[in-house]
């Protein structure tokens, strides 16, 4: 009777059985498999990408394959199990993996963080300080940064191993929600509000930041657009618009990647002639096409008569510059939105229902949306970045053409 007492017990705690989820799971079911399946495909072609396409491998670049790593840790390795979880309504891989579990989960979300955090400050850097994001995310720098980022959230969760347990609310394994506090509720307070605090924060400073920087140009335009219609240009250029042309020049510098400049050593500084400039800014933005570089350049102020295609040339070259720090920086900025509207819900969730009298119907929902925060990434990269979605199509056609093949060689002996 002990026996089956004790036994009795370890099922009922490793259990998530109720009958209001009982048709529940196998939407859960199926939803853990499309994020299990396009998740794992999705951030391995991320990785692949990075690895083959020498145009993606940018510092910026090495931050969006962390992500896609912790990710992959995820959708590859975890979910698989909640699915199982799901499918039986309990936990049947034993109590140490179910710590291993929960170590691994809030290893994965914690390193998802930290690395928005870094993304959020690269971008601010490169558009308002590219000295210091020269020295800050070098490649040493970048490496130490990565590392650190690994070892914070493992050392940060590693205490929390004795209270990871299954939680029956959401079907799978976290830390128990009284015996790890005040530790659990102090990291998940720094990491969730903190955290993605600090990540918005930095954001509103890339905005306001590059509209600083397009109104300055807006007004630079205008300024060359006025003194070209005057006779004597050349006289008018060097009074009225010298400054207007030395603030476009700063904008345009600042806003300029210095990790291109490391790797083009002709574009040290804001180059003056078009020709030197053609094809570098492959490796300036994920993003980047082959256009006319942004470093160039109005011609500064002289005497002689600047022609007027030269001066086109360097209007679309900054204005190319400018719409590309906003395109990238969008990208990011929706990655971090994605990543609050998966895990708002369930945060709030649980901060409100702490005594658990919330249908575990709605727990569980709220615990499946942050399952889709895996596995999205990638679709944004390939729908708002242009060299993604090209490396993503050439790696689908690389994959795809054993079967193509195989395809044409049946066919033809049907003929």
């Amino acid at each position: 009777m002990l026996m089956n007492h004790t036994n009795q017990t370890e099922d009922d705690l490793f259990s998530c059985y109720s009958p209001s989820v009982v048709g529940y799971r196998y939407f859960a079911v199926l939803w853990g498999c499309a994020v299990t399946i396009t998740g794992t495909v999705g951030n391995l072609m991320t990785i692949l990408a990075f690895a083959l396409d020498p145009r993606l491998r940018t510092h910026f670049n090495v931050l969006i394959v962390n992500l896609a790593v912790a990710d992959l840790l995820y959708c590859a390795v975890l979910q698989p199990i909640s699915v199982d979880s799901y499918l039986h309504l309990r936990w049947r891989s034993g109590e140490l993996w179910c710590s291993t579990f929960g170590l691994l989960l809030f290893l994965s979300n914690s390193v998802s963080i930290i690395t928005l955090c870094l993304v959020a400050v690269s971008r601010y850097l490169l558009v308002a300080k590219t000295a210091m994001f020269d020295r800050v995310f070098s490649d040493r720098g970048l490496t130490l940064l990565l590392i650190s980022a690994w070892a914070l959230g493992l050392t940060s969760f590693g205490p929390l191993w004795p209270v990871f347990v299954f939680v029956p609310q959401v079907c799978t394994c976290s830390f128990h929600r009284t015996r790890g506090r005040p530790y659990s509720t102090i990291l998940l307070f720094f990491y969730f509000f903190v955290g993605l605090g600090f990540v918005g924060a930095f954001y509103l400073l890339i905005y306001r930041r590059v509209l600083i920087a397009s109104q300055a140009l807006l007004r630079y335009r205008l300024s060359r657009r006025s003194s070209q219609k005057k006779p004597a240009f050349s006289v008018q250029m060097t009074n009225d618009s010298g400054v207007e042309s030395s603030m476009a020049n700063t904008c345009s510098c600042e806003m300029s990647s210095h990790e291109d400049r490391a790797q083009n050593k002709d574009a040290i500084t804001c180059d003056k002639s078009p020709q030197k400039t053609q094809g570098s800014t492959e490796a300036r933005y994920p993003s980047a096409t082959n256009k006319p570089s942004p470093d160039i350049a109005p011609t500064p102020p002289s005497t002689t008569p600047v022609p007027t295609t030269a001066a086109s040339t360097s209007h679309s070259a900054t204005s190319g510059d400018d719409a590309e720090i906003k395109h990238v920086t969008r990208m990011c900025f929706t990655v971090f939105l994605c990543f609050v509207f998966c895990f708002v819900p369930f945060l709030l969730l649980n901060i409100a229902d702490k005594h658990n009298r919330a249908p575990r119907v709605l727990h569980m929902f709220c615990a499946n949306l942050t399952w889709l925060n895996s596995c999205i990434n990638p679709v944004l990269y390939a729908v708002m970045n242009r060299q993604f979605r090209q490396a993503y199509h050439v790696l689908l056609t690389r994959a795809a053409a054993p079967f193509t093949c195989l395809w044409t060689w049946c066919s033809a002996l049907r003929s």
